[in-house]
């Protein structure tokens, strides 16, 4: 018969394995301190969430895009002459501003009124973005060229600025230049009025200089109507490869390095020398043997004061042929190519 199990008793399972006490709630102290110690992180991990994506375009995507429309205004107005090339000459010089005018706001009205990039912007993906209605945060911002385009106001004032202000300003140094404002013989409200068109273009120069300078450090407006309209130029598409072809600047490299070459080394040749080591190659002795020899080789003119070369007896100008002697040691008659030991008066 089996023996009944052994139930244990209480004081030998409390001694064994003794149960743990339960924790009491921190203090209210406590909580403050540690809610105190977990603030600043919360705060920082807050404002890296509204912190703005930086973006980086490409300043020389920028200069090119400028240069390219300058090239197709430049193209348009070339087509443009070639229709009025019957009308009456020097007419479309007198209303050159006019034409000029006329092109930039068929540029902007085709291109930024109606959302799209210029062609020169289109070609290096670029587009203008209005930074002051741009996301900087939020779920809809991913690679930080987010943002709408320019609003209407900045159209128009776009417009009205460049496309104006240049119309304006080229006619205003047209209209000085013909009236002599700065002559010291016009009144003086004309000499004040040239002064102060100096003085509004020098501080132009300036401030376009310290613009670039901001640009060339950050980045972002290239032109002054852009920092002042916050119209900035960002990619179209963040996903496209820029695709340079540099054939033709390389070729344009080559070329220029290789006219330098020659303008230094032309100088340096002497033509006369290089005929006549060329001339024992050339196909054509007979023709020139059989020339004429009353005439002299370098002057090709009758000598007036005739003098032959030793020994060949081929007849020269006297001054021809002793500058020639006195320029070379080893001078070889333009001839037969032999060495002219002395010269002789003929006869």
């Amino acid at each position: 018969m089996a023996d009944p199990k052994t139930l244990p008793s209480p004081s030998a399972s409390t001694e064994s394995s003794p149960s743990p006490s339960p924790q009491l709630p921190p203090p209210p102290d406590a909580w403050v301190a540690e809610y105190r110690r977990l603030l600043p992180q919360w705060e920082s991990m807050r404002d890296s969430s509204k912190t703005a994506i930086p973006i980086s375009i490409s300043r020389v995507n920028q200069f090119d895009a400028a240069r390219l429309d300058v090239e197709m205004s430049a193209m348009l107005k070339e087509q443009l002459v070639k229709v009025f090339s019957l009308v009456k000459p020097g007419l479309l010089f007198q209303y050159e501003p006019e034409l000029d005018a006329f092109l930039e706001f068929l540029i902007w009205r085709f291109s930024i009124w109606v959302d799209k990039p210029t062609p020169g912007n289109a070609l290096m993906n670029l587009r203008y973005r209005d930074e002051l209605a741009a996301p900087t945060t939020g779920k809809e911002v991913r690679t930080g060229l987010e943002g709408s385009g320019l609003s209407v106001s900045q159209k128009i004032l776009y417009c009205i600025s460049t496309v104006g202000g240049q119309y304006i300003w080229s006619r205003l140094q047209s209209f000085s230049a013909f009236r002599r404002w700065g002559d010291s013989e016009q009144r003086p409200l004309a000499r004040r009025a040239w002064g102060l068109v100096q003085n509004a273009e020098g501080l132009y120069r300036a401030a376009s200089f310290f613009n670039l300078l901001l640009f060339l450090y950050g980045g972002r407006y290239k032109t002054i109507v852009e920092r002042i309209l916050k119209a900035r130029l960002v990619y179209g598409s963040p996903n496209m490869n820029r695709a340079v072809s540099f054939e033709y600047m390389n070729r344009q490299l080559v070329w220029n390095e290789f006219s330098e070459m020659l303008l230094l080394l032309l100088p340096l040749l002497n033509s006369s020398s290089i005929k006549k080591f060329l001339l024992p190659f050339s196909k054509d002795k007979s023709a020139s043997s059989s020339g004429d020899e009353a005439d002299c080789p370098i002057c090709r003119s009758s000598p007036s004061i005739p003098f032959v070369a030793l020994p060949c007896q081929h007849r020269y100008c006297y001054y021809c042929l002793q500058t020639r002697c006195a320029a070379t040691s080893s001078y070889r008659c333009a001839r037969c190519n032999e060495i002219v030991v002395a010269i002789q008066r003929q006869g």
